[in-house]
């Protein structure tokens, strides 16, 4: 189990740290997309929400590489992967393939560190 977190850890880590990084100098030619699709990422990007998200995919994708505040950079990643997910499923279906696999490598990283995440599932909290 632990090969397999490393190996999850490190394929999501470079996933998002190249996908940040693209965000920023654009050296992955990306056509945009048509549709509704087009239309919604349009307006990310008018709004430098966009910025926002590449920030937080290079932080993320940094802290799983680094094998620093692994936590923490699931924390900043869990919402983009959500994200990441909903618009594949719901506007963009051709890449959700890929979507879907960087689910499941958050989900692996996250079992292999869930100790972390006790107290967040804790039915009642003592004060």
């Amino acid at each position: 189990m632990k090969i397999a977190v490393l190996v999850a850890r490190l394929l999501l880590g470079l996933l998002f740290l190249v996908f940040g990084l693209n965000g920023f100098l654009h050296f992955i030619p990306m056509p945009p997309p048509t549709g509704v699709a087009g239309q919604y990422m349009g307006a990310l990007f008018v709004s430098h929400l966009m910025v926002v998200v590449f920030l937080l995919q290079l932080v993320g994708g940094v802290l799983l590489l680094a094998n620093l505040f692994v936590p923490l950079g699931l924390i900043v990643l869990g919402p983009v992967v959500v994200n990441i997910v909903l618009f594949h499923s719901f506007m963009a279906p051709e890449g959700l393939p890929m979507a879907l696999i960087a689910a499941v490598l958050w989900l692996v990283v996250f079992a292999g560190v869930r100790k972390a995440f006790a107290g967040v599932f804790a039915q009642k909290v003592e004060m």
